[in-house]
Parts: C-alpha cells; structure tokens; sequence
C-alpha cells in the first residue's frame, strides 16, 4: 500500500520577549525542526504580548550569544508564516517601528481561525 504525505498545520503562539529566557528561542528551533523533518508541512507562528519584539528588524545580539531575528528569518524564508497580534505591538510602542521581513500584522480573529485549523497548536 502506497504512503500518503498528510499535510498539517502546526500553530505556535509565542507569549513571552525575545531574550531573557529560551522560549523564543526554543519554539523557533521546534519550528525549524518540523520544516526539516515534515516537509510541506505548515507551520505559523503567532507573537503574542511581550513576543511581539522577537520580529522587531535589525537586533544586535553579543558573538555567540543566539539572535532570535536571525532564526526568525530562517524560518520564514523556508515557508513558515509569521503573524503578530497588532493590538499587542501597540501596547508596547512598536506598531510603526520596523518589523523583519515577511511578518503580518494580524488579529486574534485570525488567530482563532489559525487555531481552528490546526493539527497542532503549541504555546512557550
């Protein structure tokens, strides 16, 4: 019997800063990990409250130390879909400061049809 390739949807919401502790750091190496592993599978990623700043451009980060735009660009360039909550950039000052490429100001209303179209929704 022949294989077939399913595709999925894997959401992951991220809540907390880019630095400071290794949640950014450790959802974005999941989500490069299922793209390398689960080819054609989707995955989004949802910023959320303080995580909104993982997509702030242009982040200097000491040698040796991880820089979450770096991973952030890795993974989009390889298809995943970045979202960020625009409510919450607002909030923090930075709804018109510059964002990587490739990141969608988006709504919690898009957040919950993300959810409900998910085979995996996974929260750091």
């Amino acid at each position: 019997m022949e294989k077939k390739n399913i595709i999925l949807n894997h959401l992951i919401i991220i809540n907390d800063q880019p630095y400071g502790n290794e949640k950014p750091y450790n959802a974005l190496r999941l989500a490069m990990q299922i793209q390398k592993d689960h080819k054609g599978h989707n995955v989004w990623i949802f910023l959320m409250a303080d995580a909104s700043g993982c997509a702030v451009s242009r982040q200097t980060t000491a040698n040796g130390y991880y820089n979450i735009e770096r991973m952030i660009k890795l993974s989009t360039n390889k298809g995943t879909r970045l979202l960020l909550c625009g409510s919450c950039l607002e909030a923090r000052g930075l709804k018109d400061i510059q964002l990587v490429e490739k990141a969608e100001i988006s709504t919690m209303a898009e957040l919950t049809k993300q959810i409900a179209e998910c085979y995996k929704v996974l929260t750091f």
